[in-house]
């Protein structure tokens, strides 16, 4: 399995979800740690040497536990730097390190698939996959998509287009139920988790403490826990901690080429593109962004002349833009749009050229608030945590 991390950005999670992969690394078969874009860090594989180096300490107590533990020069030396910036419109660009070592492990004389975990952009994926199709069939990808969704849109839409046979579960809700729900008591409480099955406990437990306050999150873990699971080549199988699918409907693609109001409709974790041409002096247009919640997001000029934005909301709410650009036929234009949750009978909607692709359950028996399919992880909430805790057990404990 090869994980793809955006390490290094606003989000804490990751560091706290590549320690735990780490103490699992005796029953995983790691062969890549990919650096995925975000924002303005550009050396982001330096974070992933970070965690590393905190295995690195711990190394001997793990091994002592058992031999299958990787030696921290094989991780450094399979960890790559993927792209520093999101994919452009195509979706896909120039070959970066992390895309070629894809291609390479997934071409590798090996029977077994490839899994490829998505903790942030899935921009390198979209370009191994754009530099060699033949991958596919060996790869089995889980997104941790939601909120990554918006940063990586170019790239995912390329992979929804061109690429409908692979297999994905495209997590966009169901991953909060590891931290959001079930059972919170006694030291299934998160913050008393870390208090007494963490912290003193070698280098990890105190870089693991040190990420969040204290906070409990490990939004991208349930892709681990999945592959630890009874069947991961079935998702409708309960993972006891990575969640059940449901088969894809046709991947939401709402264009409108015209500014929206809040009558418009789109599903949340949907892809929302806006197409405008107001006027001819837009063609002189240099730069022009949808700005959303104080966040900008660049559009592109397209080749039927016109502009073009993508946003994907990643909650249920009633949305406002402005966009701004250097035409002034573009800049101060505004409109809105509302998110809603998939309809239950989207199940029943399945899409036959997605023959392998997978997403959140949206029975709302299975949701947790407003996050459907968050219960298929949540439930077992004391067994995945009791799990991590006989893990953690193995690190050294700090005087």
């Amino acid at each position: 399995m090869i994980v793809s991390t955006d390490i290094g950005g606003t989000d804490f999670d990751d560091y706290q979800s590549l320690v735990h992969l780490l103490l699992f690394a005796d029953v995983l078969d790691i062969e890549g740690l990919i650096s995925s874009p975000w924002g303005e860090m550009r050396n982001r594989k330096q974070e992933i040497l970070k965690v590393i180096d905190c295995y690195a300490q711990d190394y001997a107590s793990l091994r002592g536990h058992s031999s299958d533990y990787p030696s921290p020069d094989s991780l450094r030396a399979l960890s790559k730097q993927g792209r520093l910036d999101s994919a452009p419109p195509s979706g896909f660009d120039a070959a970066t390190e992390g895309s070629e070592w894809i291609v390479r492990c997934a071409r590798r004389d090996d029977p077994r698939p490839l899994w490829v975990l998505i903790w942030g952009g899935i921009d390198d994926l979209a370009q191994a996959l754009h530099d060699a199709p033949d991958i596919l069939p060996k790869l089995r990808v889980y997104y941790i998509g939601g909120p990554n969704k918006k940063w990586a849109t170019s790239a995912y839409q390329y992979i929804a287009d061109h690429h409908r046979a692979l297999f994905i579960i495209e997590n966009n809700a169901s991953y909060r139920g590891w931290f959001v729900g079930g059972d919170q008591s006694g030291e299934c409480d998160g913050r008393t988790f870390i208090q007494h099955r963490l912290k003193g406990r070698g280098a990890m437990g105190e870089f693991f403490c040190r990420y969040g306050d204290a906070e409990f999150k490990m939004g991208d873990t349930p892709s681990v826990a999945y592959l630890l699971g009874p069947q991961p080549e079935d998702p409708t199988v309960d993972s006891k901690g990575g969640g059940t699918f449901v088969r894809a409907w046709p991947r939401p693609h709402h264009v409108f080429r015209r500014l929206t109001t809040q009558e418009d409709v789109v599903e949340v974790f949907g892809m929302l593109e806006i197409c405008l041409r107001p006027a001819e002096s837009v063609v002189m247009a240099t730069a022009a962004s949808l700005s959303v919640d104080g966040q900008l997001f660049p559009g592109f000029a397209a080749a039927d002349g016109a502009w073009h934005f993508r946003f994907v909301p990643k909650e249920v709410k009633a949305w406002n833009y402005v966009i701004v650009s250097d035409a002034s036929a573009l800049d101060g234009l505004t409109g809105g749009f509302t998110s809603c949750l998939p309809a239950p009978s989207r199940v029943d909607e399945t899409a036959a050229d997605l023959p392998h692709w997978w997403v959140d359950d949206p029975d709302p028996a299975l949701a947790e608030g407003p996050h459907h399919g968050a219960r298929t992880i949540n439930r077992w909430r004391a067994e995945w945590l009791g799990a991590f805790a006989r893990r953690a057990a193995r690190l050294p404990v700090r005087r």
